[in-house]
């Protein structure tokens, strides 16, 4: 069993252990258990409100949709908790509810108290989508629900968008903001997101391995196996074993989210996430903004995590940056005393190959393997006739690691 990975960027290690230790108390951990708790005990569907009219619910209902069907027809249990998505309780889940409940039981205790920090706002943004309130676990195995989460995949944010996927629902990605690590315009993108893949695939488990590897890989498996549930494809070699898992994984920590008194964790009482905003019209650091106010430095950048370099962005006339409840008029009367800030030039890309601008000396190049000095000229836009003659050469090789001078 593998723990989900995400990493954190390098910029962003120290504040995301400062933002941990800020949003959470110290948990402490109980004893673990292995114990799982009987499937009858544990499953229980509330099935979604209203109704949605689709060419595939003429067909054969997939394996997912039957279980769910045969599952409102059980027996209520007054002690089971409600799921609104389909849950089962097979081997595979049984060995991640174990892996959660001892393997790493500390750290995903930690996962479910941010979790509730969070809660509030994802619940209410969820409703607003009539997405069903159980997806929000789906947070947990992406991230642990860290706004500064870094995969090696380069997907940021508690939903672990990528940098494509985040533009595709309206999510700003530049130097200056990253709103993958935004709680709420990440949280509504997600919820975006999630509704697209259920209205494509019709089913939950089929759109959370959408949303895992990618609504057109498991298009494609579903065509080359012909088949029409999770179920069928990943019993296949059409998805990758991290997309298999993926599902079951969700389900493992659902389980133990909505039943955390049968596998001892504590359920603490959390500080909402709460803010208010005010308008900035010029870049200011957070710094600036706590001398002058008196709100902790540390506060503000865990209130306003897509801010990538503590300051609001120079190219937005009206940012809204969040501060914390009963500030903002403070904020607002004091604004005015805060330094504008004044951010380090970015550096420019070159396409090809870096060019090193010397003093007194023109640009330089350093040679590269493979390179050639048609190709050099080419992507300088200069002529070789002009490359051999500034660099003294006459012939028509150069050595990897020599220096060229482009022009002078």
């Amino acid at each position: 069993m593998q723990e989900p990975e995400y990493l954190l960027d390098e910029e962003d290690r120290a504040t995301a252990a400062e933002v941990e230790a800020a949003e959470s108390s110290t948990a402490v951990a109980s004893e673990p258990s292995t114990e799982v708790p009987p499937a009858e005990a544990l499953l229980q569907f509330k099935p979604l409100t209203g109704n949605t009219a689709r060419f595939t619910d003429l067909l054969t209902p997939p394996a997912e949709v039957i279980q769910e069907a045969a599952a409102e027809q059980a027996q209520e249990s007054e002690s089971a908790p409600e799921y609104n998505v389909p849950i089962v309780l097979d081997p595979s889940v049984q060995g991640h509810i174990r892996f959660f409940n001892v393997a790493i039981r500390n750290r995903f205790e930690q996962w479910l108290i941010r979790l509730s920090h969070y809660r509030p706002l994802v619940d209410s943004i969820f409703t607003e989508f009539q997405l069903p309130s159980d997806l929000i676990y789906l947070s947990l195995v992406e991230s642990g629900f860290n706004p500064h989460a870094y995969s090696r995949a380069r997907a940021a944010g508690p939903w672990q968008f990528m940098k494509g996927t985040a533009k595709v629902y309206g999510l700003r990605v530049d130097s200056y903001v990253d709103e993958r690590r935004d709680p709420v315009k990440s949280t509504v993108a997600a919820a975006r997101y999630l509704r697209d893949l259920y209205d494509l695939f019709g089913t939950w488990p089929l759109a959370m391995a959408a949303y895992n590897a990618g609504e057109g890989k498991v298009m494609r498996a579903l065509h080359t196996a012909q088949a029409e549930s999770f179920s069928d494809i990943a019993k296949t070699r059409l998805i990758r074993r991290e997309t298999k898992e993926y599902v079951p994984r969700f389900m493992a920590a659902t389980i133990i989210a909505k039943n955390p008194d049968r596998y001892g964790f504590p359920q603490n009482d959390v500080r909402p996430h709460q803010f208010e905003e005010v308008i900035v019209r010029r870049p200011i650091h957070f710094k600036a903004i706590a001398n002058v106010t008196g709100i902790s430095y540390q506060e503000l950048k865990v209130l306003n995590p897509e801010l990538r370099r503590d300051a609001t962005p120079p190219d937005d006339p009206e940012y809204r940056l969040k501060v914390p409840i009963g500030t903002r008029e403070k904020v607002e009367q004091m604004l005015d005393r805060a330094p504008t800030h004044k951010f380090p030039p970015l550096p420019v890309p070159v396409k090809g190959r870096h060019v090193k601008s010397e003093p007194d000396s023109g640009h330089w190049y350093r040679v590269r393997v493979g390179d050639s000095l048609e190709k050099i000229a080419k992507r300088f836009n200069i002529s070789v006739k002009t490359l051999k003659s500034n660099n003294n050469l006459t012939g028509p090789t150069i050595k990897a690691g020599s220096r060229l001078v482009i022009a002078n």
